[in-house]
């Protein structure tokens, strides 16, 4: 099987919104920049979105044109390292997630333990706000609540929400 029609079928089992890398294909092909020059033209032609170097999404088209990837796809790479969680969703994203606003935001914040500077990806600008306690799996929902908490004076709420007991 040649290197474009074996990406080419790994590419159609992968779900929809589901972001990967040039290193989802590296046990099938052994020459890398084949691989890069495959999902480059998959892109330019349309089948597959890049969202930034390196990075491709195989998008879900709708009458009303692409969906974007859901946010945790699009920065997944930044949540984990090497399967330990290294951090979160947090900002307006959350927000929105809980129900608190219907705004969706084009910045997505990440709680770390290191902060790093901000950079686009597609059309979302990510940044990372400093998280001084220990993140694990089991605590994230609760750190994206006390998030919430803390920044409700900055972003537009529907107060009926906050007084309901769906927490």
């Amino acid at each position: 099987m040649r290197t474009t029609e074996y990406i080419a079928f790994s590419i159609d089992r992968m779900p929809k919104g589901y972001v990967f890398t040039y290193s989802n294909f590296d046990k099938g092909v052994n020459n890398k920049e084949a691989i890069i020059k495959a999902l480059n033209r998959m892109a330019a032609s349309g089948k597959i979105v890049k969202l930034s170097k390196g990075k491709f999404c195989k998008s879900e088209t709708t009458p009303f044109g692409k969906l974007q990837p859901n946010q945790s796809q699009i920065v997944k790479d930044l949540l984990e390292t090497d399967g330990k969680v290294t951090g979160y969703l947090t900002g307006c994203s959350i927000y929105n997630q809980l129900g608190l606003t219907t705004q969706v935001s084009n910045t997505i914040q990440i709680g770390k333990n290191e902060v790093r500077s901000a950079f686009k990806r597609e059309r979302y600008t990510i940044s990372s706000v400093r998280q001084k306690n220990t993140i694990t799996k089991e605590n994230i929902p609760l750190l994206q609540l006390l998030d919430a908490f803390v920044i409700s004076k900055k972003y537009p709420t529907q107060p009926q929400l906050l007084l309901s007991n769906d927490f």
